[in-house]
């Protein structure tokens, strides 16, 4: 086998490598296809089997041992934008009609919603403000 072949058939793993990235959304198929490529390179510079093996298990290793706890850490944060229902709660509206513990009606974001007290024995007369503590269903409640 003679030097160009070996830097074509590195570079014809890398992409075997990159179709189960795509199928299955596993980036260490990446970082192995990154190894390939790294090997292809040492392929194409004339250097010999060993070495280029050699490059693509430490090139691999190395972005796998860097990236997937850097990965992982990102995968565990919450999101920074709150979206939908999540982002009414702790918000303030406006009682458009009696709240108490039953239900009632205030006006949220521009809306009318459902309402009802979060402390069962304490009611929020019209015009009152309140805050919202939480969303269920079409409800909001609020204190």
């Amino acid at each position: 086998m003679n030097d160009i072949d070996a830097w074509v058939w590195w570079l014809v793993g890398a992409a075997a490598l990159g179709i189960p990235l795509v199928v299955t959304a596993m980036p260490e198929f990446g970082m192995l296809a990154v190894g390939a490529v790294a090997a292809a390179v040492a392929a194409g510079l004339g250097l010999d089997g060993v070495i280029q093996v050699l490059v693509f298990v430490v090139v691999s290793v190395a972005l796998i041992a860097v990236v997937r706890p850097i990965a992982a850490r990102h995968g565990r944060q919450l999101p920074r934008l709150a979206t939908g229902v999540d982002a009414l709660k702790g918000k303030q509206a406006v009682v458009l009609e009696r709240v108490d513990g039953s239900g009632g009606r205030i006006k949220l974001a521009g809306e009318v919603w459902s309402a009802r007290a979060l402390d069962t024995g304490r009611a929020y007369e019209v015009g009152q403000e309140v805050d919202v503590v939480d969303i269920e269903g079409a409800t909001a409640l609020v204190i």
